[in-house]
């Protein structure tokens, strides 16, 4: 890592607690202006868009544009949560984001903690190569992958199986498909973040553990498992506010009539109806509802790890 400065490292070494704001502006005037930049681009990029959000309450037609159209209220709120399919489009939602978050998030953990354990350098870095790869690939291509694998004439699965059924019109097997294809395509991703921090570790801590006597797996759970304990919360933070976000690209490309009982999810209905449909409000009100509930999520799971462990809160 490059080294700061000597001006910058006197900078950020400038204590701030106790003093007023404006001195910490001045004290620490270069990192608030590295700052400013991205709060700027997030302003115009994400946030001044939002005013789009108002045709949710709106009854927007082109013709009268976004101000000329009428004010509905929660017209569109009220015509989801009446819809038949409401109930099975959130309880879909919130099961495959749950099986998702459960079975994807520890596996990169176990995955970096058994290569660190690895001390022959070629083959350590052969098999994250190996692990990596599959993120590369688009979710198109993993999604043709996925349908020849499971084909019921010559699929991959049925071949060593002995058997011809054709699983993605199997609703009761589309939950496992989605999640294990995605254990596949990103687990070996996940890893970096915690190869990383093992990097940072003291290597006289595993010299010092050895010397008392400590086994390979008194030194995971005492000098590993710690070491990530802040990332970790971290990724799941930031899991947990995608929670509602379904990878709609993955649902739509693996959906079929058959399965539609446990892969209908809100972000495919939102696209249904605002591109398909041309249901314009109607969908913006969905997707609006939508994020508000990962929003709630998110402040949820921040709160519950900042009870955990006083570094850990991020919002």
């Amino acid at each position: 890592m490059k080294k700061l400065k000597p001006d910058m490292a006197a900078v950020s070494a400038v204590p701030l607690n106790g003093k007023p704001l404006k001195k910490r502006i001045m004290d620490n005037w270069q990192l608030y202006a590295m700052l400013l930049i991205p709060v700027v681009l997030t302003i115009i990029y994400k946030y001044i868009p939002m005013y789009g959000i108002q045709i949710a309450f709106r009854d927007y037609k082109a013709s009268q544009g976004m101000f000329g159209s009428e004010w509905v209220g929660l017209k569109w709120f009220q015509r989801f949560f009446s819809a038949p399919t409401c109930v099975r489009m959130l309880s879909n939602t919130l099961l495959l984001s749950l099986y998702s978050l459960l079975w994807s998030f520890p596996i990169p953990i176990f995955l970096a903690l058994m290569l660190n354990q690895v001390r022959f350098q070629r083959f350590k870095r052969t098999t994250q190569t190996v692990l990596y790869a599959p993120h590369f690939i688009s979710t198109m291509v993993i999604c043709g992958m996925i349908r020849i694998f499971l084909s019921p004439s010559g699929g991959l699965l049925n071949l060593i199986l002995g058997s011809s059924v054709d699983f993605l019109t199997e609703s009761s097997a589309f939950r496992t498909i989605y999640i294990a294809s995605g254990i596949w395509q990103d687990a070996g991703w996940g890893i970096i973040v915690y190869m990383a921090t093992f990097s940072n570790i003291d290597t006289s801590l595993y010299e010092a553990a050895k010397v008392d006597g400590a086994s390979l797996f008194q030194r995971i759970i005492h000098i590993d498992i710690p070491e990530l304990k802040s990332i970790m919360v971290l990724n799941l933070i930031m899991s947990a506010g995608n929670l509602m976000n379904v990878g709609f690209e993955k649902v739509w490309l693996l959906q079929t009539d058959l399965n539609k009982a446990t892969s209908d999810v809100i972000a495919v209905y939102v696209y249904q109806q605002g591109i398909e449909n041309a249901k314009y409000s109607y969908s913006t009100a969905v997707g609006l509802f939508n994020t508000v509930v990962n929003i709630i999520l998110l402040i949820a799971v921040n709160k519950i790890a900042g009870k955990l462990s006083e570094d850990t809160s991020f919002v």
